[in-house]
């Protein structure tokens, strides 16, 4: 450090005096400096270096800050390394990537760099043993050829100490060891330790001209003997560019090339051969390569070459270390096969440093730690580790609370009436369960433990092993208390719990009680109680067993029945009212046969009309759901039944002006013409256009440019009402059907402020049950739900705030119909580890003035009654009909105040759903039964009297 500091000051020093000398020179000549420039233009730089440093200072701070609410934010932790490397502060910069190395596994990057730091920082002997400690520890971390020459040569300067070309050759032989066997990279690693055997080679060779002492021959010998052996074992082992290596032994060996280490080379050779389609893949694939990993990891478990099958896992987890997936294999495949205790061991804490929120890693390394017989010491911080690394399901929290108990249980001796490990297995068991009551119900809503899967475990060892009967019962008693009573299951284990370790009298008390309490197979449960009776009771408690289970039977068929009997008359009342409105439909079609002679004008009003009133009723049927994992709200049903909407008008019709009525006759006169043809349509080749602005000017044209990227378009068919209006939907027939599927992907896409629904061309008479949008309702993994947006976030900013966390494959901003924001948006990343590490590093932090929540997506169940056909609940008001022409704005209502329903409370946003309030309707009311009833004119006329 002294003589760095001495040889910048004399640089100093030089440069001060190349100024001064080039001052004077212009003096001489005559140019002299105007006065105060060069004192100014110091200043103002000074001004802006200090306005910098003023600036990084303040961003450093700020992120220290962050980084002590939340030290989990790694990039947080990489931002501040940069800043505090920008601004030169050493000891700062080197306690950040310090406490950084301790919660992560650091890249190769940050490793490479931080480590040339310190060597530039240690040039003295001394501290050569601190580096060295730093890159054992970056050893550690993943494996990386570059790291570990880097080690190499950087031991290479300590060779001149006492040992030091002993170490040298020994962390050579752990670097081939380590990363020998890597393809690509390997080569490099073997060429650096024979450059520094020949540099060796170098110094024992005596002068040209004199004869070599027989000590000296020997260490000739063997150093000769150490570059043959790295030549033989380098060409053993299949490497990029192997035949340069042996052209150069050919060339270097005095006596040839031995056969042996021919037939070995040839075998490495064809080894070779068989990878290189492999390299080659990966050389070109984009990251993150999963697929050709796999495929190469497949290739080597074949060939069965431990060594060569750890070096491609290495490989693929240096370039994937946040794939859960991955490291459990690769764990799986270290305890299945090599069972190496140092290996296995640090596998796995790698596993969990890199994915912590996945508890079947943490469940590994528990497992393994007691497979190679740690230190209880060991495993216990191990399992605490695991309760803070915040899991993403509440039923993690139970299996690895399971994963802990069972380790428990195995260590205590049984055969003691008392100890220690038994008392600890006690408190262990009531720990769990007031953690899931308390930490697991109050982040999750829930335990994730619904069936008390961990009482029920420790009730059984208390039988079994324990003999204490007592504590058993009070532990199922517990556990019925929590909503199991109801289940004929749960009732069972505890019969066979006290079947086995009890006696008859609970026996008999525990069926009786599950006879009375169970609701879902009450006859399975009254046939064991019988079938007990018949081995173990007396006469006397067969009557009371065939009168308890008959009069509970009886109690449920009734129920059944009346249940049977209220759906069955829901089903009635939807029958007969489809019944109505075909026969309304039917006298509506006899009454426009007999207008037929009517004029042309009438006739067009009255087809419209018609069209109006069937798409009121189909309009009845279509409940609003959002699509797909709730990202739009949309209409799941929607009638796409291109000669319904088409007749309305023809392809190139424009409307002629309102005021113009002998033209629209004479329009509508050309359309009863061409409605007589049947138009040459092709659903196969169209899609349904809808939810466009009703005041968008010239609707074909612009649905044209749309979608002439597409393919070639066949004719584009706007709808529009009997007064000449663009009703905001329309159909686009292509040439041919391969273009359907890339206007399909135009979905969404904004016209004129509003999201342009593409859908495809379904005729709904033929296809009752084809749905154009799908709801998904199960988790998806891969996919994050964020909550609370500024409505003002667009598209481009959510996809800078998200990038940092992961490969992004899609963003939807959640809107209403009308495009307006909803503050909601999806983002789904490439695997389910990024979308688990951005919910991590998201939930929580402001976008704007807003504060964020983000969750993995989890859309709700749907409700069956939703869906077409369906019963409807009991409590849900009937639909209003409206006439043939809708509601009209000035449409007043009747119903008198007092029948108006109170509206829920607001809907509560949720991930992927908003929950819909039932409007009320003025055409039943609902009875204390909780049924609708219709109302008649008579009881509209006494409820507006008694107003």
């Amino acid at each position: 450090m002294a003589a760095s500091s001495n040889a910048e000051q004399t640089q100093l020093q030089d440069m001060e005096e190349e100024d001064a000398g080039m001052e004077e020179r212009d003096m001489e000549s005559g140019d002299e400096p105007e006065e105060g420039m060069g004192e100014e233009h110091a200043d103002e730089e000074e001004d802006d270096s200090s306005e910098d440093e003023k600036e990084n200072e303040a961003e450093i701070q700020r992120l220290e800050e962050q980084l002590s609410i939340n030290a989990f934010d790694y990039n947080c932790h990489v931002d501040l390394i940069k800043l505090l490397k920008q601004e030169g502060e050493l000891s700062r910069l080197r306690k950040a990537r310090q406490k950084m190395s301790e919660l992560f596994p650091l890249t190769e990057e940050i490793w490479l760099d931080w480590l040339k730091d310190e060597i530039r920082l240690t040039e003295e002997e001394p501290n050569r043993e601190k580096v060295y400690e730093l890159f054992e520890k970056a050893t550690k971390d993943y494996i990386c050829p570059d790291i570990w020459l880097e080690y190499a040569q950087y031991s290479i300067g300590g060779m001149g100490s006492p040992g030091g070309i002993d170490k040298v050759r020994s962390i050579f032989e752990r670097a081939v060891t380590a990363v020998g066997l890597h393809m690509t990279k390997g080569q490099m690693v073997w060429e650096a330790y024979r450059e520094f055997e020949n540099v060796i080679l170098s110094t024992v060779q005596p002068p040209p001209g004199r004869i070599p002492s027989r000590e000296e021959q020997d260490l000739l010998k063997t150093q000769l003997d150490r570059i043959h052996t790295l030549f033989r074992r380098q060409l053993a082992i299949p490497l990029m560019d192997m035949e340069a290596t042996y052209a150069e032994y050919e060339e270097w060996s005095e006596h040839g090339v031995a056969e042996t280490v021919i037939h070995q080379y040839k075998k490495a050779l064809q080894q070779l051969a068989k990878c290189k389609s492999l390299e080659e893949s990966l050389i070109v694939a984009e990251p993150p390569k999963l697929a050709e990993y796999q495929s190469y990891i497949d290739f080597e478990l074949k060939e069965g070459d431990p060594a060569r099958i750890q070096i491609i896992f290495e490989r693929t987890l240096a370039e994937n270390c946040l794939v859960p997936d991955m490291w459990a294999k690769y764990t799986t495949y270290l305890d299945r096969q090599l069972k190496i205790k140092d290996l296995v061991l640090s596998s796995h804490e790698r596993a969990v440093r890199n994915c912590p929120w996945t508890m079947g890693l943490w469940k590994s390394y528990l497992l393994a730690l007691e497979r190679h017989g740690a230190d209880h010491h060991t495993v216990s911080d191990v399992f605490e580790k695991a309760l803070n690394a915040g899991f993403i399901q509440a039923t993690d929290y139970v299996e690895i609370w399971q994963a802990h108990l069972d380790y428990l249980r195995r260590r205590v001796d049984f055969s003691k009436e008392s100890s220690k490990e038994l008392e600890e297995l006690r408190g262990a068991f009531s720990r769990s369960l007031d953690y899931m009551k308390q930490d697991v119900e109050e982040r999750f809503g829930e335990s994730g433990d619904p069936s008390c899967i961990i009482m029920q475990i420790w009730a059984r060892i208390e039988a079994l092993h324990c003999k204490n009967i007592q504590k058993a019962r009070e532990l199922w008693d517990s556990i019925m208390t929590k909503g199991n009573a109801k289940y004929a299951n749960m009732w069972l284990e505890y019969y066979n719990l006290e079947r086995s370790y009890g006696d008859p009298v609970h026996c008999r008390k525990a069926l009786h009680r599950a006879v009375q309490c169970t609701s879902d197979y009450p006859e399975h449960v009254s046939e064991v109680l019988l079938t007990f009776e018949r081995v173990e009771g007396s006469l006397e408690d067969w009557d009371v067993a065939v009168q308890k289970t008959e009069t509970r039977l009886n109690r449920i068929n009734e129920q059944r029945a009346k249940v049977a009997e209220k759906e069955a008359n829901l089903a009635r009342q939807e029958e007969e009212k489809g019944d109505q409105r075909r026969r309304t439909k039917v006298d509506k079609k006899a009454q426009r046969k007999v207008q037929k002679g009517s004029r042309v004008g009438e006739k067009r009003k009255a087809e419209q009309d018609d069209y109006q009133d069937e798409w009121n009723d189909n309009s009845e049927q279509v409940p609003k759901k959002h699509r797909g994992n709730g990202d739009q709200t949309t209409e799941d049903y929607m009638e796409t039944e291109t000669g319904l909407f088409g007749r309305n008008a023809r392809p190139g019709y424009k409307p002629p002006p309102p005021g113009n009525k002998r033209a629209q006759q004479g329009a509508a006169a050309g359309e009863q013409q061409s409605d007589d043809k049947q138009e040459l349509r092709n659903d196969n080749s169209s899609v349904f256009i809808s939810n466009l602005a009703y005041t968008l000017k010239e609707p074909e044209a612009k649905l044209r440019t749309q979608f002439e990227t597409c393919g070639p378009i066949k004719q584009v068919r706007p709808v529009f009402g009997n007064k000449g209006t663009f009703k905001g939907y329309g159909y686009v027939q292509f040439e041919s059907p391969v273009s359907v599927p890339e206007a399909l992907k135009l979905d969404r896409r904004e016209v004129e402020g509003r999201p342009m629904f593409v859908s495809p061309c379904v005729d709904k008479n033929k296809n009752p049950d084809f749905k154009v949008f799908k709801y998904n309702t199960s988790i998806e993994k891969q996919k994050i739900f964020i909550s609370g947006l500024p409505f003002t976030c667009t598209k481009e900013q959510l996809e800078e705030i998200c990038k940092s966390h992961g490969t992004i494959k899609d963003i939807r901003l959640v809107t209403y119909r009308s495009g307006k924001p909803k503050g909601l948006a999806y983002v789904e990343f490439a695997d389910e580890a990024q979308a688990s590490q951005a919910v991590l590093k998201m939930d929580g932090m402001n976008v704007g003035d807003n504060k964020i929540c983000v969750a993995i997506s989890n859309p709700p169940r749907r409700n069956m009654m939703d869906k077409p056909g369906s019963n409807r609940p009991t409590d849900m008001m009937p639909r209003q009909v409206f006439g043939s022409r809708g509601r009209g704005r000035t449409q007043l209502s009747l119903l008198p105040r007092s029948l108006h329903r109170q509206s829920g409370p607001g809907s509560k946003v949720e991930n992927g759903t908003a929950a819909e309030q039932v409007p009320a309707t003025a055409s039943a009311v609902v009875n204390a039964a909780g049924e609708t009833k219709p109302l008649s004119n008579s009881d509209f006329a006494r409820m507006l009297l008694s107003k």
